[in-house]
């Protein structure tokens, strides 16, 4: 895929949360844990819950690179947790926690997301909140 047209898929995706724009057989790794989801279905309900559940927050997008059949999405993941996530007990402060995602593309579709997600600065945030 060209640089322009990987563009335009990854931007239906992330301004619609187009779903339909995961391969069916896509593979999202939190690389921190090593977490895997396979497939459209089970990638949307990892979203929706670290979006919804374990948190209530949003991405502020801090820069986009895009390339041939790559995309790379960096932001503040902004917002209050709202369960315990990776051991780390939930606080009403607000968390700001740096996060890109690495994405291949294949055919018009993502195929891969790799979420390097810094569970040290969520943990660093929810620690300053106790002290």
């Amino acid at each position: 895929m060209s640089p322009e047209r990987t563009r335009e898929v990854m931007m239906q995706y992330w301004e619609f949360h187009d779903l339909n724009k995961l391969d069916e057989n896509a593979i999202f790794t939190v690389m921190d844990t090593g977490y895997e989801a396979r497939g459209r279905e089970a990638i949307g309900q990892m979203l929706h819950y670290f979006y919804h559940e374990a948190f209530e927050a949003q991405a502020e997008l801090k820069d986009i690179l895009i390339a041939e059949d790559q995309a790379c999405f960096e932001a503040e993941f902004v917002g209050r947790q709202l369960s315990e996530f990776a051991g780390i007990a939930p606080t009403s402060k607000e968390i700001r926690v740096p996060f890109c995602v690495v994405y291949d593309l294949a055919h018009d579709q993502i195929t891969r997301g790799r979420i390097y997600f810094e569970t040290g600065a969520l943990h660093q945030q929810s620690s300053c909140a106790h002290a």
